[in-house]
């Protein structure tokens, strides 16, 4: 391949050529890569497509005002569990509950799953707090083991004065566990879970 520079004909090797092309593949499956974890982490930050918050600390204020929170639970595909959801609860706005979900694995071998979450509506997700959790996190079931995972919330207060979540009266939270193997990393398991309740 030939290129003209200062009014002369330069010679450009094929080995360059192949050089900068792995480097641009290199660097887009790098990309590529960090895009998942870049993107939760965004999404944990802000709330978009509804995802919660997590804190560390209980909130300090209670509203003398309920908002009826509902728990949804799915199994993906390729994972032998039966999975249940805790039972909807009508906390004050502000107040910090602890609900259990229970999964049991119903294979005849050892399996292990990572559940992924979302709120509904998306708008709530920003003002979801979850304390404690299992998401992201791998659990490993025995044959017929049953397992019961805690999760600790409150919703933030500030729900009540934003223009678009003062009138939110249901908040759903919803899991998925999607099977993995051990030590995988979660930023290669599949990202969502899902949009509405009842639906992937």
């Amino acid at each position: 391949m030939t290129e003209v520079q200062n009014g002369q004909v330069k010679r450009v090797s094929n080995s360059a050529i192949f050089a900068g092309c792995a480097v641009f593949v290199a660097g887009m499956v790098g990309a590529a890569y960090a895009s998942v974890p870049l993107y939760r982490l965004f999404c944990q930050v802000t709330g978009y497509n509804g995802t919660t918050q997590r804190v560390e600390q209980y909130s300090d204020t209670i509203l003398d005002k309920t908002i009826q929170v509902t728990f949804d639970a799915n199994i993906s595909p390729g994972l032998n569990w039966e999975f249940k959801p805790a039972k909807a609860v009508n906390p004050k706005i502000g107040e910090t509950l602890q609900v259990e979900y229970t999964a049991t694995n119903r294979s005849p071998e050892a399996t292990t799953g990572t559940a992924v979450f979302n709120v509904t509506p998306m708008e709530a997700g920003a003002y979801f707090n979850k304390v404690e959790c299992f998401c992201f996190t791998e659990q490993t079931l025995e044959p017929g083991q049953s397992v019961s995972m805690p999760v600790v919330f409150f919703v933030d207060p500030e729900i009540a004065k934003a223009a678009e979540t003062k009138n939110i009266k249901t908040i759903t939270l919803s899991y998925t566990f999607y099977p993995s193997e051990p030590g995988k990393p979660v930023a290669a398991l599949p990202e969502g879970g899902k949009t509405e309740a009842g639906k992937l």
